[in-house]
């Protein structure tokens, strides 16, 4: 599971508490830039969720959660113990934490009134959760991202916290690429840097040039079955001893 990120509720004052009238738009443009302030994926999901619980209308709980087809749901952030059914088999299976939240991969939104209409029995019941409300982040033909909200009293969630619902998600899904995009390039920015160092420490170890010693680098990597930043890094860890020598051959 990834990092968790703690947000405490004293970083949101500019967000007040299920805004609405003309106070939601100044709500969401505040979420948004919370949203967009986040340096990783993982820290805009953790924002999202506690964000989420002060802008839907009924909210108590919330999670962003994560399922591959025929796989069982896996949670990337969530407000609190409370709702960490995700992570346990007995609750989630391979369906996710209620029997509907499957129908996402074909809807945006989908809106449990009450766990226990029909006896209960189920995730959301067993952990006194009666309301939940779905909402698509992603969504391919293999893997879906959902947003959820949930209450303890039934029919929390009405039309008025679906509506802001979808718009906090689309400021969501927006922060999510931007963050994931920003952490790619500072990944390939670091991968660059570290083969560049190793190619220059074979260039001075095998006395040949860069596209030399890049080539060998790379016939390496593929003799070794190993990620071409992997070895770079290994080159670059053992320059001070004699460790690297041997791991490429001119």
């Amino acid at each position: 599971m990834p990092k968790r990120f703690v947000v405490t509720a004293s970083e949101f004052t500019d967000v007040p508490r299920f805004p609405a009238g003309f106070e939601l738009a100044e709500a969401l443009t505040a979420a948004a830039r919370h949203l967009h302030g986040t340096g990783t994926p993982d820290h805009t999901l953790s924002t999202a969720v506690e964000l989420a619980v002060r802008l839907l209308p009924g909210a108590e709980h919330a999670d962003i959660s994560e399922i591959q087809r025929g796989s069982r749901p896996r949670t990337l952030a969530r407000t609190d113990e409370a709702v960490r059914f995700a992570d346990e088999p007995r609750y989630g299976g391979s369906r996710g934490p209620h029997p509907d939240w499957e129908n996402l991969w074909t809807t945006s939104v989908v809106r449990i009134e009450d766990s226990e209409a029909d006896g209960g029995g189920n995730a959301l019941s067993d952990l006194g959760l009666r309301s939940a409300l779905s909402l698509r982040l992603r969504a391919d033909r293999r893997r879906l991202t959902v947003l959820t909200a949930y209450a303890r009293k039934p029919r929390a969630f009405d039309e008025d916290a679906t509506r802001i619902g979808r718009l906090f998600t689309a400021h969501v899904s927006l922060a999510l690429d931007s963050a994931t995009v920003r952490e790619q390039l500072t990944e390939a920015m670091r991968t660059r840097d570290l083969i560049g160092q190793a190619t220059g420490i074979l260039m001075e170890r095998l006395g040949i040039d860069a596209a030399g010693a890049f080539d060998s680098l790379v016939k390496a990597s593929q003799r070794e079955n190993v990620k071409l930043r992997d070895l770079a890094r290994r080159i670059v860890d053992a320059n001070t001893g004699a460790g690297g020598r041997g791991v490429v051959e001119r």
